[in-house]
Order: C-alpha cells, then sequence, then structure tokens
C-alpha cells in the first residue's frame, strides 16, 4: 500500500516548485536580456569610441605614415581605456594602443575585420592570441571616395562585461531569492488557507464516524469547501437521526429479545448461533454470549433438540414438537421452528422458540388425575348408597336390623362425601384467600397453636396410645392466622398419628432463627418411599390407597396444609426413610 501524504504536502512543494520554475525562468530570461542588452550596449560604446578615433586617424593614412598612427592609437587608447587597433586593407596592423605593430599578426582573416568590409561594421567576442584574453571586437571602415583607407577596431576584454554581468546577475540571484522567500510565504499561506478548512472538516467527519457529532466548524473558505462542509452537514444530521432510530429500535428489539420467558434462538444455515436471548441459556444451561457463533451441537447436547433444528433448517413450513428436555423425561420442552428469511425473501436460517412447558404439562397430569381422583372419590360412596338404597327399596327395609345395618353404611359413605366437599371447600377458600387480600396474619403464640391442635387429636392419639412430645417456648411468637396454622399442624398430626403403630410416638417441635419459625412433626412409623416424596403434597395422592380409605382419609390434609403454608409465604418439606418414619418440616417468614 503506497504511503499517502497529507494534502498540504502535496499542495504546498507543488506550489513552491511551480514558484520556483517560474522565478528561474524569469532570472535567466531577465539575465539573457541583461547580457544581450549590455552587450549591444558595449558593442555601440565601442563604435562610437572607433568613430570617434576616426577624424584623428584619417590624416596620417593619407598618405600613410604608420608611426604616427601607432602614436595616435596609443594615445586615444590610454584617453577611452579601450585597446584601439588600426589595420590596413591588406591586413597589416598599421598600429596597436597595447602591442608592437611590429610584432603582431597579419589580420587579414580576423572576422570583425572581414565583416567591417562587408557590413560597414564587424563584431567578434573570441580569444585574442596577441594578449592570450578574451575580447569584445568592433571595427568600422575608414572610406576616402567609397575606397577603404584602414579598419578601426575597438575593443575590450570581456571579463570587464563579465564582471559587470556577474554584478547585475547577483542581484538578479538576490532579487529572486528574495521574491522566492516571499513566494514560499504566500505558497505557505495559500496552502494553508485551502487544508486548513480540510483538516477541520476531517476531524468533524472523524468525530461522526466515532458517533460523536460536534457542531458544523465554522469554515471560511471557497464556495466549494464551504457547500461540501454544507452537504457534510445534513449528511451528518441525518445519519445522526437514523443512528439514534436504529439504536432505540434495536434497544427496543433487545429489551423485548431479553425479556421474553420463551427462549429464542436464531440459526444460520450451517447451524450456528447467531443469536440466543436469556431465557434460552437459562432454559438450556448454556451462555449466550459464549453461544454466538458456535454450532448449536457445541452449545447444546441434547439429539432430539438437534433433530428438531436440522428439521427446521431443511423444511420449507413451520414446525411444532415437544423435545424432551432431560434423557429421564423429567424435562419438556414446546419447540417451535420457522424459517429466517432476508429482505429478498431469501433463506438465511432458522428462527426457534422453546418454552419450558414441565411445570405446565405437571399440572395437567395433575389436573387429569384430580379430575380422576375426585370422580373416584365421589363414586365410590354414591355407588355404594345407590347400592344400599335399592337394597332397601327391594324389601330390607321391612326388616329393622337389615335396615339399620344398611342405614349405618349409607350414613357412613355420607360422612366421608361430606369430609371430601369441607375439605375441597377449605382448600378453594384458601386458595382465594391468599391470590385476593391475603389471609387474617397477627402475632400468635405458637405454643397456644401447638396445644389447641394436640387438644383436636387428643381422641386419636388416644385411640392409639400414641405418647407425643413437644418442644416450643411459651414466648416464641409469630405472625400468622392462627385458625388456619392450628388446621395445618392438625392434618400433619392426624397424618403422624395413622401412619404411627399402636403405642408409637409424634414429636412436635417449634424452633425459631432470626428470620424464620421452624414446625416440624414427626412420626416414627412405616414411612414414605422416595418415589412417593414428589407428588406427597398433591390432591388426593395416597401412598398407600386402601388403607388411607380404611382410615377414613379424603386425600386433601396435606394438600391443604402446603396451600395454608404457602399462603403465609412458607414452605414445607418432608423426610422419610422406610420402616423409620417421615418428618415434615414447615418454615414461616417471622413477620
Amino acid at each position: 500500500m503506497a504511503l499517502r501524504r497529507r494534502l498540504f504536502w502535496q499542495l504546498f512543494p507543488s506550489y513552491l516548485l511551480i514558484t520556483l520554475i517560474s522565478l528561474l525562468a524569469v532570472a535567466w530570461y531577465a539575465s539573457s536580456a541583461i547580457r544581450h542588452f549590455y552587450i549591444e550596449h558595449a558593442i555601440s560604446d565601442l563604435e562610437a569610441r572607433a568613430r570617434l578615433f576616426e577624424g584623428q586617424i584619417r590624416a596620417p593614412l593619407d598618405p600613410l605614415d604608420v608611426k604616427a598612427i601607432h602614436m595616435l592609437a596609443k594615445e586615444a587608447g590610454n584617453l577611452a581605456a579601450t585597446r584601439l587597433t588600426v589595420i590596413l586593407p591588406s591586413g597589416r596592423v598599421a598600429g596597436d594602443s597595447e602591442q608592437d605593430p611590429s610584432t603582431m599578426d597579419n589580420h587579414a582573416d580576423r572576422p570583425e575585420f572581414l565583416d567591417a568590409f562587408k557590413n560597414n561594421r564587424g563584431t567578434s567576442i573570441r580569444h585574442s592570441n596577441t594578449l592570450n584574453k578574451d575580447f569584445m571586437y568592433v571595427a568600422v571602415p575608414i572610406l576616402k571616395n567609397s575606397h577603404t583607407l584602414a579598419v578601426i577596431r575597438a575593443s575590450i576584454p570581456l571579463s570587464a562585461i563579465d564582471g559587470a554581468l556577474a554584478s547585475i546577475q547577483m542581484k538578479v540571484l538576490l532579487a529572486g531569492l528574495v521574491m522566492a522567500f516571499f513566494a514560499a510565504i504566500l505558497s505557505l499561506l495559500v496552502s494553508r488557507r485551502i487544508t486548513r478548512p480540510i483538516e477541520q472538516i476531517k476531524r468533524w467527519a472523524e468525530s461522526i464516524a466515532d458517533r460523536d457529532f460536534l457542531p458544523k466548524p465554522s469554515v471560511r473558505s471557497s464556495e466549494e469547501i464551504e457547500g461540501l462542509c454544507e452537504s457534510l452537514s445534513r449528511m451528518a444530521e441525518d445519519l445522526r437521526q437514523r443512528i439514534e432510530q436504529i439504536s432505540r429500535r434495536r434497544n427496543e428489539m433487545k429489551a423485548v429479545f431479553s425479556s421474553m420467558i420463551e427462549g429464542v434462538i436464531a440459526l444460520d444455515m450451517e447451524g450456528h448461533v447467531l443469536n440466543m436471548n436469556q431465557a434460552a441459556g437459562e432454559i438450556l444451561k448454556c451462555d449466550p454470549a459464549t453461544a454466538r457463533g458456535r454450532g448449536i451441537e457445541e452449545v447444546v447436547r441434547n439429539t432430539a433438540l438437534h433433530k428438531f433444528m436440522g428439521e427446521t433448517l431443511s423444511s420449507g413450513d413451520a414446525i411444532e414438537r415437544d423435545i424432551p428436555l432431560t434423557t429421564d423425561g423429567e424435562g419438556l420442552l414446546s419447540g417451535h421452528g420457522t424459517l429466517l428469511r432476508d429482505e429478498g425473501g431469501q433463506q438465511i436460517g432458522a428462527l426457534v422458540v422453546l418454552n419450558d412447558v414441565t411445570r405446565l404439562r405437571k399440572l395437567e397430569t395433575i389436573r387429569r388425575d384430580f379430575v380422576s381422583n375426585v370422580s373416584h372419590e365421589i363414586k365410590t360412596p354414591i355407588t355404594a348408597i345407590k347400592g344400599f338404597v335399592e337394597t332397601l327399596r327391594d324389601g330390607a327395609i321391612t326388616n329393622p336390623t337389615d335396615a339399620e345395618r344398611f342405614l349405618g353404611i349409607i350414613e357412613k359413605h355420607v360422612d366421608r362425601l361430606e369430609a371430601i366437599i369441607e375439605d375441597l371447600l377449605n382448600l378453594s377458600k384458601i386458595e382465594q384467600e391468599s391470590e385476593k387480600d391475603g389471609i387474617n396474619r397477627v402475632e400468635s403464640r405458637m405454643n397456644e397453636i401447638l396445644q389447641n391442635a394436640l387438644q383436636v387429636c387428643h381422641v386419636a392419639v388416644a385411640d392409639k396410645a400414641i405418647r407425643t412430645e413437644t418442644s416450643c417456648a411459651d414466648s416464641l411468637v409469630a405472625k400468622v392466622d392462627p385458625t388456619l396454622m392450628e388446621q395445618a399442624i392438625v392434618n400433619l398430626l392426624d397424618n403422624a398419628i395413622q401412619y404411627s403403630d399402636h403405642g408409637g410416638t409424634v414429636i412436635l417441635n417449634v424452633m425459631e432463627t432470626e428470620e424464620l419459625v421452624v414446625v416440624s412433626v414427626r412420626d416414627r412409623g412405616c414411612g414414605i418411599g422416595k418415589k412417593h416424596l414428589p407428588r406427597l403434597f398433591e390432591r388426593f395422592y395416597r401412598v398407600d390407597k386402601s388403607r388411607s380409605r380404611q382410615w377414613g382419609g379424603t386425600g386433601l390434609g396435606l394438600a391443604i396444609t402446603k396451600h395454608i403454608v404457602q399462603a403465609h409465604g412458607g414452605s414445607i418439606s418432608v423426610d422419610s426413610v422406610l420402616g423409620k418414619g417421615s418428618t415434615f418440616t414447615i418454615r414461616l417468614p417471622k413477620f
């Protein structure tokens, strides 16, 4: 890549070079013109001196007096500070102001001598063999009746001319340097004037590129640059508005994308993750930030999900399917897959929406079981009642003993129906109160609630000779609904008594921490298998249905207890070991 220079260093050297070349051309032309002018002036001056000497030299030429000519040439040359030479038509030197004519060569071949005969004046600049110097020669003929008597040649050394020209050229050079200096400054100012607003616009454009929309710079320059600045200003404002609009939409989409409870995954055609929201990361137990750009097989180890996404990418239609989240079948996802297309309608990937329907499916199962259990629980006594009523109608009513026995059985089943309905109504009431205004919580002594619950269960305790152990401080206070909390403890006590052996022990313990009140009911009965523990608090769920009905339970006691505890903002749990007993623990907030 070629090294790019700043505009200033492209303009300034160019301007300076053009200026210097122009100055050099002007200086060369001026020097040449001055030299030509000076030489022409010197020629005219030498011709004038030769013409002045012509009047003095005519007499000795006719008749010829060489000695006189030489003397006159010497005197005139000294006075004029010019070398004067008189040359006869034959080329013989008759006189010279600086040399003895007898020692001088014949000058018939000298160019100035020859030109004087032809053009009435001859000039020449050449080397003098006599004086071994460069001279400027001007020769003029002396005529008499159109007959040339002699040629007068005036000459001066070129060194004198060159010295004068050098002085003039030096002055021209100095003037040129001064002009070059001012031209350089002018070029600098012009370059700065051109590049400064461009640099301001450049810095402004760079700030726009960095999304720092500074005000338009105050540029005073040419119409074109000011027009460019104005166009950039309009473009920057439009760009700023577009970026703000895009950012606002992006933030809105991001907020919507992040706030969705559904897991959303966008894939490209190769199955790489383009985007994933936080809900999808929580469902699939992965980090959305590190998932982007990676293949879905690397992010999630779920063959069913991989197959579903592959079918979505290869299919042209939307796909819906339930996807197992875990191998044990505990987790279940509802997947909806559709294609991602660009503005031209070209497929660029797939969009998969995942819903964790584990709880929903479990609730549906519970609902079905509840309906089935309610139907079964109600149908059983109704069937029995109907059967005994028909028996009585068929004549058994006439037998007092049978009639009394059948009516007793009918009464027992009616009592069971009444208990089921009462428990269902209580459960519904608790749910409604907790959903609407909440329960009526007041500061209550937990020991009093515990003793009231024991009093309610004293008949069952006495029937099975159960020994009860309690532990609760008299000063322990919690903010609860005393009636509902008593019912919850009664349900746990009743459950513990039913599953305890004759003469067994039930332990009730109430303790407090900084934030909680913990109530535990422990029995040493038959215990509960682990597989039953997760569903133990479901409505009508029984570990041993035959024994539960034998003991007269409705199957709603633990469900009611759970809802009472949750209405107080607490939680309930159970620990149990087969053959060793169970411990139910209620944890309530103090206030």
